[in-house]
Protein backbone atom coordinates (compact mmCIF):
# COMPACT_ATOMS: atom_id res chain seq x y z
CA UNK A 1 0.00 0.00 0.00
CA UNK A 2 3.12 2.50 0.77
CA UNK A 3 4.21 2.01 -2.19
CA UNK A 4 1.42 2.27 -4.53
CA UNK A 5 0.84 5.61 -2.38
CA UNK A 6 4.22 6.63 -3.19
CA UNK A 7 3.76 5.92 -6.72
CA UNK A 8 0.56 8.14 -7.09
CA UNK A 9 2.96 10.87 -5.42
CA UNK A 10 5.20 10.38 -7.81
CA UNK A 11 2.93 10.80 -11.02
CA UNK A 12 1.35 13.50 -9.63
CA UNK A 13 4.26 15.81 -8.83
CA UNK A 14 5.41 14.98 -12.82
CA UNK A 15 2.15 15.88 -13.85
CA UNK A 16 2.85 19.21 -11.31
CA UNK A 17 6.37 19.72 -12.43
CA UNK A 18 5.27 19.19 -16.39
CA UNK A 19 2.45 21.83 -16.25
CA UNK A 20 4.73 24.45 -14.85
CA UNK A 21 7.08 23.97 -17.55
CA UNK A 22 4.43 24.45 -20.33
CA UNK A 23 3.88 28.04 -21.78
CA UNK A 24 0.89 28.83 -23.40
CA UNK A 25 1.32 31.87 -25.68
CA UNK A 26 -0.44 34.41 -27.95
CA UNK A 27 1.65 36.38 -30.31
CA UNK A 28 0.61 39.57 -27.85
CA UNK A 29 1.27 37.51 -25.00
CA UNK A 30 4.61 36.50 -26.06
CA UNK A 31 5.84 40.56 -26.82
CA UNK A 32 4.20 41.38 -23.05
CA UNK A 33 6.11 38.75 -21.86
CA UNK A 34 9.46 39.24 -23.91
CA UNK A 35 9.49 43.33 -23.05
CA UNK A 36 9.18 42.09 -19.13
CA UNK A 37 11.68 39.24 -18.80
CA UNK A 38 14.03 39.14 -22.23
CA UNK A 39 17.52 39.53 -21.08
CA UNK A 40 17.99 42.81 -23.52
CA UNK A 41 15.38 44.32 -22.19
CA UNK A 42 16.44 43.90 -17.90
CA UNK A 43 19.41 45.08 -18.87
CA UNK A 44 17.95 48.27 -20.24
CA UNK A 45 16.00 48.80 -17.31
CA UNK A 46 19.36 47.86 -15.52
CA UNK A 47 20.96 50.97 -17.32
CA UNK A 48 17.83 53.31 -16.54
CA UNK A 49 18.32 52.72 -12.75
CA UNK A 50 21.99 53.37 -13.00
CA UNK A 51 21.40 56.53 -14.56
CA UNK A 52 19.40 57.33 -11.91
CA UNK A 53 22.09 56.87 -9.58
CA UNK A 54 24.02 58.47 -11.85
CA UNK A 55 22.11 61.58 -11.27
CA UNK A 56 21.87 61.28 -7.80
CA UNK A 57 25.26 61.32 -7.63
CA UNK A 58 25.85 64.00 -9.68
CA UNK A 59 23.30 66.71 -7.55
CA UNK A 60 25.10 65.20 -4.03
CA UNK A 61 28.48 67.03 -5.39
CA UNK A 62 26.63 70.46 -4.59
CA UNK A 63 25.36 69.05 -1.00
CA UNK A 64 26.64 69.69 2.30
CA UNK A 65 29.57 66.73 2.97
CA UNK A 66 30.73 65.97 6.47
CA UNK A 67 34.18 63.64 6.27
CA UNK A 68 35.24 62.34 9.93
CA UNK A 69 38.92 61.01 10.58
CA UNK A 70 41.15 59.24 13.35
CA UNK A 71 44.63 59.68 13.84
CA UNK A 72 46.93 57.69 15.83
CA UNK A 73 50.94 58.17 16.49
CA UNK A 74 52.99 56.91 18.42
CA UNK A 75 56.79 57.96 18.33
CA UNK A 76 59.28 54.78 17.84
CA UNK A 77 61.98 57.42 18.26
CA UNK A 78 60.86 60.88 19.39
CA UNK A 79 62.04 63.79 17.38
CA UNK A 80 64.39 66.11 18.88
CA UNK A 81 64.97 69.48 18.11
CA UNK A 82 68.59 71.69 19.20
CA UNK A 83 68.17 74.63 21.67
CA UNK A 84 70.97 76.72 23.08
CA UNK A 85 71.87 75.45 26.47
CA UNK A 86 71.53 78.89 28.04
CA UNK A 87 67.95 78.76 27.64
CA UNK A 88 67.82 76.54 30.51
CA UNK A 89 70.56 77.59 32.24
CA UNK A 90 73.53 76.06 30.45
CA UNK A 91 76.60 77.53 28.89
CA UNK A 92 76.61 80.26 26.52
CA UNK A 93 77.23 78.50 22.75
CA UNK A 94 76.61 74.94 23.81
CA UNK A 95 73.62 73.31 22.44
CA UNK A 96 70.75 70.74 24.07
CA UNK A 97 68.73 68.12 23.16
CA UNK A 98 64.89 69.02 23.79
CA UNK A 99 61.65 66.96 22.39
CA UNK A 100 58.44 68.75 22.20
CA UNK A 101 56.49 65.68 21.37
CA UNK A 102 55.30 62.91 23.79
CA UNK A 103 55.38 59.21 22.73
CA UNK A 104 51.38 58.96 21.95
CA UNK A 105 49.01 61.00 20.15
CA UNK A 106 45.37 60.72 19.18
CA UNK A 107 43.71 63.27 16.77
CA UNK A 108 39.70 63.17 16.02
CA UNK A 109 38.60 65.62 13.29
CA UNK A 110 35.33 66.33 11.62
CA UNK A 111 35.20 68.71 8.24
CA UNK A 112 31.81 70.20 6.89
CA UNK A 113 32.11 71.45 3.45
CA UNK A 114 29.61 73.21 1.20
CA UNK A 115 29.88 73.90 -2.52
CA UNK A 116 28.64 77.62 -2.80
CA UNK A 117 29.44 78.61 -6.34
CA UNK A 118 30.89 76.04 -9.27
CA UNK A 119 29.92 76.60 -12.85
CA UNK A 120 30.71 73.10 -13.69
CA UNK A 121 28.23 71.72 -11.11
CA UNK A 122 25.66 73.53 -13.10
CA UNK A 123 26.52 71.97 -16.11
CA UNK A 124 26.72 68.81 -14.48
CA UNK A 125 23.61 69.00 -13.51
CA UNK A 126 21.38 69.71 -17.11
CA UNK A 127 24.16 66.47 -18.16
CA UNK A 128 22.46 63.79 -15.46
CA UNK A 129 19.07 64.75 -16.57
CA UNK A 130 19.97 63.79 -20.52
CA UNK A 131 22.07 61.21 -19.43
CA UNK A 132 18.74 60.19 -18.04
CA UNK A 133 16.73 60.66 -21.28
CA UNK A 134 19.43 59.10 -23.10
CA UNK A 135 19.05 55.67 -21.39
CA UNK A 136 14.91 55.75 -21.24
CA UNK A 137 15.33 56.41 -25.22
CA UNK A 138 17.82 53.23 -25.03
CA UNK A 139 15.06 51.36 -23.82
CA UNK A 140 11.97 52.77 -25.41
CA UNK A 141 14.58 51.53 -28.90
CA UNK A 142 15.41 48.24 -26.89
CA UNK A 143 11.59 47.35 -26.07
CA UNK A 144 11.04 47.52 -30.00
CA UNK A 145 13.93 46.05 -31.09
CA UNK A 146 11.92 43.05 -28.55
CA UNK A 147 9.20 43.23 -30.23
CA UNK A 148 10.24 43.19 -33.70
CA UNK A 149 11.93 40.46 -32.80
CA UNK A 150 9.38 38.22 -30.77
CA UNK A 151 7.21 38.52 -33.78
CA UNK A 152 10.15 37.19 -36.09
CA UNK A 153 10.86 34.51 -33.75
CA UNK A 154 7.25 33.51 -32.90
CA UNK A 155 6.00 33.35 -36.84
CA UNK A 156 9.53 31.06 -37.61
CA UNK A 157 7.53 28.82 -35.29
CA UNK A 158 4.71 28.93 -37.01
CA UNK A 159 5.98 28.38 -40.10
CA UNK A 160 7.74 25.23 -39.24
CA UNK A 161 4.62 24.00 -37.50
CA UNK A 162 2.96 25.04 -40.77
CA UNK A 163 5.74 22.94 -42.63
CA UNK A 164 5.63 20.03 -40.68
CA UNK A 165 1.91 19.77 -41.47
CA UNK A 166 2.09 20.29 -45.46
CA UNK A 167 5.09 18.00 -45.25
CA UNK A 168 3.15 15.06 -43.55
CA UNK A 169 0.01 15.43 -45.74
CA UNK A 170 2.47 15.04 -48.92
CA UNK A 171 3.85 12.04 -47.74
CA UNK A 172 0.71 10.36 -46.86
CA UNK A 173 -0.09 11.29 -50.28
CA UNK A 174 2.87 9.99 -51.98
CA UNK A 175 2.78 6.79 -50.19
CA UNK A 176 -0.58 6.36 -51.58
CA UNK A 177 0.50 7.21 -55.05
CA UNK A 178 3.24 4.85 -54.36
CA UNK A 179 1.42 2.28 -53.37
CA UNK A 180 -1.66 2.10 -56.55
CA UNK A 181 1.38 2.77 -58.87
CA UNK A 182 3.18 -0.38 -57.62
CA UNK A 183 -0.30 -2.31 -57.85
CA UNK A 184 -0.53 -1.08 -61.41
CA UNK A 185 2.79 -2.19 -62.07
CA UNK A 186 2.57 -6.05 -60.45
CA UNK A 187 -0.37 -5.91 -62.59
CA UNK A 188 1.36 -5.64 -66.00
CA UNK A 189 0.08 -2.13 -66.55
CA UNK A 190 2.87 -0.10 -65.70
CA UNK A 191 6.73 0.59 -65.48
CA UNK A 192 9.16 0.14 -63.06
CA UNK A 193 10.31 3.58 -63.42
CA UNK A 194 7.90 5.08 -62.43
CA UNK A 195 7.80 3.27 -58.92
CA UNK A 196 11.40 4.07 -58.85
CA UNK A 197 10.79 7.75 -59.33
CA UNK A 198 8.09 8.06 -57.04
CA UNK A 199 10.49 6.44 -54.26
CA UNK A 200 12.89 9.23 -55.09
CA UNK A 201 10.43 11.13 -54.42
CA UNK A 202 9.51 9.85 -51.62
CA UNK A 203 12.89 10.01 -49.95
CA UNK A 204 13.43 13.26 -50.99
CA UNK A 205 10.50 15.04 -48.68
CA UNK A 206 11.27 12.27 -45.95
CA UNK A 207 14.42 13.81 -45.98
CA UNK A 208 12.43 17.43 -46.26
CA UNK A 209 10.45 16.44 -42.83
CA UNK A 210 13.53 15.42 -40.96
CA UNK A 211 15.15 18.61 -41.78
CA UNK A 212 12.13 21.03 -40.87
CA UNK A 213 11.76 19.01 -37.63
CA UNK A 214 15.40 19.95 -36.32
CA UNK A 215 14.41 23.38 -37.83
CA UNK A 216 11.26 23.79 -35.30
CA UNK A 217 12.90 22.65 -32.32
CA UNK A 218 15.87 25.21 -33.43
CA UNK A 219 13.27 28.05 -33.70
CA UNK A 220 11.81 27.12 -30.81
CA UNK A 221 14.99 27.90 -28.91
CA UNK A 222 15.68 31.06 -30.51
CA UNK A 223 11.66 32.15 -29.73
CA UNK A 224 13.05 30.97 -26.04
CA UNK A 225 15.52 33.02 -25.83
CA UNK A 226 13.93 35.80 -27.24
CA UNK A 227 11.47 35.24 -24.37
CA UNK A 228 14.20 35.25 -21.75
CA UNK A 229 13.36 31.66 -20.77
CA UNK A 230 14.94 28.75 -20.58
CA UNK A 231 15.50 27.73 -24.10
CA UNK A 232 14.27 23.75 -22.90
CA UNK A 233 10.63 25.61 -21.67
CA UNK A 234 7.95 23.61 -23.48
CA UNK A 235 5.74 26.96 -25.27
CA UNK A 236 2.82 26.14 -26.64
CA UNK A 237 1.99 29.11 -29.74
CA UNK A 238 -2.17 29.73 -29.23
CA UNK A 239 -2.26 31.66 -32.31
CA UNK A 240 -1.87 30.49 -36.03
CA UNK A 241 0.28 31.62 -39.25
CA UNK A 242 -3.05 31.80 -40.95
CA UNK A 243 -4.51 34.30 -38.42
CA UNK A 244 -2.17 36.40 -37.70
CA UNK A 245 -1.03 37.31 -41.69
CA UNK A 246 -5.01 38.10 -41.78
CA UNK A 247 -4.32 40.17 -38.69
CA UNK A 248 -1.22 42.35 -40.17
CA UNK A 249 -2.47 43.14 -43.36
CA UNK A 250 -3.53 46.97 -43.02
CA UNK A 251 -3.36 48.79 -46.40
CA UNK A 252 -3.93 51.90 -44.36
CA UNK A 253 -0.60 51.59 -42.97
CA UNK A 254 1.20 52.62 -46.34
CA UNK A 255 -0.39 56.50 -46.49
CA UNK A 256 0.59 56.86 -42.49
CA UNK A 257 3.06 59.86 -42.17
CA UNK A 258 5.95 60.36 -39.51
CA UNK A 259 6.07 63.08 -36.95
CA UNK A 260 9.74 62.19 -37.18
CA UNK A 261 10.66 64.29 -33.64
CA UNK A 262 8.64 61.50 -31.94
CA UNK A 263 10.80 58.57 -33.47
CA UNK A 264 13.12 57.12 -31.11
CA UNK A 265 15.88 57.44 -33.66
CA UNK A 266 16.00 61.43 -33.64
CA UNK A 267 14.74 61.64 -29.98
CA UNK A 268 18.51 59.87 -29.34
CA UNK A 269 20.57 61.50 -31.66
CA UNK A 270 18.93 64.91 -30.13
CA UNK A 271 19.92 64.48 -26.75
CA UNK A 272 23.13 63.37 -28.94
CA UNK A 273 23.50 66.90 -29.96
CA UNK A 274 22.17 68.05 -26.35
CA UNK A 275 25.03 66.49 -24.50
CA UNK A 276 27.69 67.87 -26.51
CA UNK A 277 26.13 71.33 -26.23
CA UNK A 278 26.42 70.87 -22.37
CA UNK A 279 29.92 69.84 -23.35
CA UNK A 280 31.01 72.90 -24.56
CA UNK A 281 29.64 75.00 -21.64
CA UNK A 282 31.44 72.33 -19.04
CA UNK A 283 34.88 73.54 -20.78
CA UNK A 284 33.92 77.17 -20.65
CA UNK A 285 32.59 77.28 -17.27
CA UNK A 286 35.91 76.19 -16.41
CA UNK A 287 37.32 79.66 -16.74
CA UNK A 288 34.85 80.97 -13.90
CA UNK A 289 35.98 81.03 -10.30
CA UNK A 290 34.25 78.78 -8.10
CA UNK A 291 33.80 79.10 -4.35
CA UNK A 292 33.40 76.61 -1.37
CA UNK A 293 33.54 76.71 2.24
CA UNK A 294 34.31 74.23 5.27
CA UNK A 295 33.93 74.17 8.66
CA UNK A 296 36.51 72.12 11.05
CA UNK A 297 36.21 70.72 14.73
CA UNK A 298 39.46 69.31 16.26
CA UNK A 299 39.84 67.14 19.17
CA UNK A 300 43.77 66.05 20.13
CA UNK A 301 45.16 63.76 22.97
CA UNK A 302 48.69 63.57 23.76
CA UNK A 303 50.68 61.40 26.77
CA UNK A 304 53.63 59.41 27.17
CA UNK A 305 51.52 56.29 27.75
CA UNK A 306 48.41 55.42 26.19
CA UNK A 307 45.59 56.29 28.51
CA UNK A 308 43.03 57.85 25.51
CA UNK A 309 40.27 55.40 27.11
CA UNK A 310 40.54 57.36 30.63
CA UNK A 311 38.49 59.56 31.71
CA UNK A 312 41.03 61.49 33.28
CA UNK A 313 42.46 61.52 29.66
CA UNK A 314 42.95 65.45 28.49
CA UNK A 315 41.34 66.45 25.38
CA UNK A 316 42.64 70.18 23.44
CA UNK A 317 39.57 71.04 21.17
CA UNK A 318 39.71 73.47 18.30
CA UNK A 319 37.95 74.82 15.31
CA UNK A 320 38.31 76.06 12.05
CA UNK A 321 36.25 78.26 9.54
CA UNK A 322 37.65 78.51 5.84
CA UNK A 323 36.23 79.86 2.71
CA UNK A 324 38.30 78.96 -0.55
CA UNK A 325 38.12 80.86 -3.81
CA UNK A 326 39.74 79.26 -6.83
CA UNK A 327 40.21 81.57 -9.88
CA UNK A 328 41.64 79.99 -13.37
CA UNK A 329 43.92 82.81 -14.62
CA UNK A 330 46.05 81.38 -17.38
CA UNK A 331 46.28 78.08 -18.87
CA UNK A 332 48.53 78.11 -21.71
CA UNK A 333 45.37 78.00 -24.16
CA UNK A 334 44.68 74.97 -23.08
CA UNK A 335 40.75 75.57 -21.67
CA UNK A 336 40.54 77.37 -25.31
CA UNK A 337 41.30 74.12 -26.86
CA UNK A 338 39.51 71.72 -24.95
CA UNK A 339 36.46 74.39 -25.72
CA UNK A 340 37.20 74.27 -29.48
CA UNK A 341 37.31 70.19 -29.69
CA UNK A 342 34.04 70.27 -28.05
CA UNK A 343 32.74 72.62 -29.84
CA UNK A 344 33.85 70.66 -33.00
CA UNK A 345 31.98 67.51 -31.64
CA UNK A 346 28.83 69.41 -31.67
CA UNK A 347 28.77 70.51 -35.02
CA UNK A 348 29.45 66.73 -35.68
CA UNK A 349 26.17 65.57 -33.44
CA UNK A 350 24.53 68.16 -35.44
CA UNK A 351 25.61 66.87 -38.72
CA UNK A 352 24.58 63.30 -37.41
CA UNK A 353 20.97 64.69 -36.54
CA UNK A 354 20.17 65.64 -40.14
CA UNK A 355 21.66 62.68 -41.69
CA UNK A 356 19.43 60.57 -38.86
CA UNK A 357 16.45 62.83 -40.25
CA UNK A 358 16.52 61.81 -43.68
CA UNK A 359 17.74 58.18 -43.07
CA UNK A 360 13.88 57.85 -41.05
CA UNK A 361 12.71 59.22 -43.83
CA UNK A 362 14.15 56.82 -46.19
CA UNK A 363 13.55 53.92 -43.74
CA UNK A 364 10.12 54.53 -43.56
CA UNK A 365 10.16 54.66 -47.73
CA UNK A 366 11.53 51.28 -47.73
CA UNK A 367 9.38 50.24 -45.53
CA UNK A 368 6.42 50.89 -47.06
CA UNK A 369 7.55 49.47 -50.07
CA UNK A 370 8.57 46.16 -48.73
CA UNK A 371 5.37 46.01 -46.82
CA UNK A 372 3.23 46.83 -49.85
CA UNK A 373 5.36 44.32 -52.09
CA UNK A 374 5.17 41.15 -49.57
CA UNK A 375 0.56 41.33 -49.47
CA UNK A 376 1.13 41.30 -53.06
CA UNK A 377 3.37 38.58 -53.16
CA UNK A 378 1.04 36.91 -50.79
CA UNK A 379 -1.72 36.69 -53.31
CA UNK A 380 0.38 35.73 -56.32
CA UNK A 381 1.88 33.20 -53.88
CA UNK A 382 -1.45 32.12 -53.08
CA UNK A 383 -3.16 32.01 -56.40
CA UNK A 384 -0.13 29.81 -57.64
CA UNK A 385 -0.58 27.36 -55.36
CA UNK A 386 -4.67 27.58 -56.22
CA UNK A 387 -3.17 26.65 -59.58
CA UNK A 388 -0.58 23.92 -58.46
CA UNK A 389 -2.75 22.30 -56.92
CA UNK A 390 -4.98 21.94 -60.14
CA UNK A 391 -2.47 20.75 -62.05
CA UNK A 392 -0.84 18.54 -59.60
CA UNK A 393 -4.29 16.60 -59.10
CA UNK A 394 -4.42 16.50 -63.28
CA UNK A 395 -1.44 15.01 -63.68
CA UNK A 396 -2.37 12.40 -60.96
CA UNK A 397 -5.47 11.41 -62.92
CA UNK A 398 -3.83 11.84 -66.11
CA UNK A 399 -0.91 9.68 -64.76
CA UNK A 400 -3.25 6.40 -63.30
CA UNK A 401 -5.02 7.14 -66.45
CA UNK A 402 -1.91 6.41 -68.85
CA UNK A 403 -1.94 9.59 -70.81
CA UNK A 404 1.11 11.17 -68.79
CA UNK A 405 4.57 10.12 -67.39
CA UNK A 406 5.76 10.19 -64.16
CA UNK A 407 8.02 12.40 -65.33
CA UNK A 408 5.17 14.55 -65.96
CA UNK A 409 3.47 14.00 -62.24
CA UNK A 410 6.74 14.69 -60.79
CA UNK A 411 7.40 18.26 -61.68
CA UNK A 412 4.28 18.58 -60.84
CA UNK A 413 4.61 17.81 -57.44
CA UNK A 414 7.81 19.46 -57.14
CA UNK A 415 5.87 22.65 -58.56
CA UNK A 416 3.09 21.73 -55.87
CA UNK A 417 5.90 21.40 -52.79
CA UNK A 418 7.86 24.59 -54.00
CA UNK A 419 5.06 26.41 -54.04
CA UNK A 420 3.48 25.44 -50.73
CA UNK A 421 6.72 26.60 -49.01
CA UNK A 422 6.38 30.08 -51.19
CA UNK A 423 2.94 30.66 -49.62
CA UNK A 424 4.04 30.04 -45.63
CA UNK A 425 7.15 32.40 -46.36
CA UNK A 426 5.09 34.71 -48.27
CA UNK A 427 2.61 34.88 -45.06
CA UNK A 428 5.42 35.13 -42.97
CA UNK A 429 7.46 38.08 -45.19
CA UNK A 430 3.84 39.53 -44.31
CA UNK A 431 4.15 39.91 -40.66
CA UNK A 432 8.05 40.35 -40.86
CA UNK A 433 7.37 43.57 -42.85
CA UNK A 434 4.34 44.75 -41.10
CA UNK A 435 6.74 44.72 -37.72
CA UNK A 436 9.41 46.56 -39.29
CA UNK A 437 7.08 49.07 -41.10
CA UNK A 438 5.51 49.50 -37.52
CA UNK A 439 9.16 50.19 -36.09
CA UNK A 440 10.11 52.47 -39.08
CA UNK A 441 6.63 54.27 -37.96
CA UNK A 442 7.68 54.21 -34.12
CA UNK A 443 4.31 52.77 -33.28
CA UNK A 444 3.58 52.61 -29.82
CA UNK A 445 3.80 49.79 -27.71
CA UNK A 446 0.52 48.80 -26.15
CA UNK A 447 1.21 46.69 -23.23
Amino acid sequence: MKKITLLFIGIFLSVVVNAQENISLSLEQAINYALKNSYAAINASRDIDVAKKKKWETTTMGLPQIDAKIDYKQWLKEQLILIPAEFIGGNPGEFTEVSFVTKHNMNASATLSQLIFDGSYIVGLQSAKTYLKIYENAKEKTDLSIREATINAYGNVLLSEESLLILQKNIQNLEKTLRETEQIYLNGLGEEESVEQLKITLSSVRSKLSKTKNLRNIAYKMLNITLGIDINTNVILTDSLNKLTKENIDLGLLSSDLTIENHVDFKIAKNTEKSNELLVKLEQSKALPSLSSFVNFDYGGFGNNFNFLNKEQRWFGSSLLGVTLNIPLFSSLARSARTQQAKIELEKARTNLTETEQKLQLQLETAKTEYNFSIEELETAKQNLTLAQRIEHKQQIKFFEGISTSFDLLQAQRQLYTLQQNYLQAMLTVIETKAALDNALNTPINN
